[in-house]
């Protein structure tokens, strides 16, 4: 028979395992570089873009503090250039591992996600500029190794701030900065039916619910000052990072290069649209409108819908 004391003993080591951190692992992560044509508004146009896996922004990559990333880079056989990834998660020599892969080649390196928060990787192939602005960046979050670290959150987005520059091989235009346009998610009002009646996509929650968005700025020039029309940040914390967290805010300036976690909580029906508050920038393009409503889709900010294609 188990005495008192025993079964304590088993009752507090079971409530310690149930809030214990998660354990480090490896996780392995491949992406291609290919340059194909994508789609930049909501009629269809088409951009010659360098891209990982043939999408702008590239694929969302997601691990937890403290594992190992096992990275392997493979550039398409039929690309014209050389391409590589630097990850703002990782410390590595960079000489050695964000070097540029050939055509037909591939590369491996690994890295310990070793804080959490949201960030940016792109290429680093000469010409940065060039590379990434046509469209070769995409978001690693690095979950917190505490899930008590941060509120937890009832659905998610990831937005990514970048310009666009109508001509693809104008590299002193980029330099310049003089772009056309500033989208989110590589496409022109992609989530503005209120600016293009094209667009046929938004972001979805319910009153009451806490919306986290993990944004990043690929730039590769302009800052953001990412405010929410309609609403206010619940929490901001700066890289994504825990404990960087501030309350209340009205827009938060994030630099190209750089990222942060929003948390934003409606208590009615209707629409926000966040924008970057620089007015040329949303003007263009860098408008997304989230509409709360009780009838969201439950699938809505949730598993693969987090970045909305």
């Amino acid at each position: 028979m188990r005495t008192l004391p025993t079964l304590l003993a088993g009752l507090v080591l079971g409530l310690a395992m149930a809030a214990a951190p998660a354990s480090a692992k490896t996780v392995k992560v491949k992406l291609t570089a290919k340059e194909v044509d994508v789609t930049v508004d909501n009629a269809g146009r088409k951009y010659a873009a360098w891209t990982f896996d043939g999408e702008v922004p590239g694929p969302v990559v997601r691990v937890t503090e403290g594992d190992t990333v096992e990275f392997t880079l493979v550039n398409a056989a039929d690309s014209k250039n050389s391409h590589s990834v630097d990850f703002h998660a990782a410390r590595v020599d960079l000489a050695k591992d964000f070097a540029p892969v050939r055509p037909g080649e591939s590369k491996t390196y690994t890295f310990t996600a070793d804080y959490p928060g949201v960030f940016y990787y792109h290429c680093g192939a000469d010409s940065m500029m060039q590379h990434i602005a046509r469209g070769m960046f995409g978001v690693i979050i690095v979950d917190p190794k505490d899930p008590n670290a941060m509120p937890k959150a009832d659905r998610e987005y990831v937005i990514v701030q970048s310009e666009l520059y109508n001509n693809p091989e104008d590299v002193a235009t980029m330099m310049a900065n003089k772009w056309d346009h500033v989208v989110f998610n590589g496409g022109v009002f992609k989530y503005d039916p209120v600016h293009d009646p094209n667009a046929s996509r938004m972001l979805e929650a319910k009153p009451g619910e806490r919306v986290r968005i993990y944004f990043v700025n690929a730039g590769p020039n302009e800052f953001s000052s990412f405010h929410p029309i309609g609403g206010i940040w619940d929490k901001v914390y700066a890289s994504g990072n825990p404990k960087n967290v501030d309350a209340g805010l009205q827009s938060f300036v994030v630099g190209p290069g750089d990222g942060a976690t929003f948390d934003l909580i409606s208590p009615v029906e209707g629409a926000n649209a966040l924008v970057t508050h620089s007015m040329r920038g949303a003007l263009t393009g860098a408008v997304a409108v989230l509409m709360f409503s009780k009838d969201a889709s439950p699938d809505a900010g949730k598993g693969a819908n987090i970045l909305v294609r």
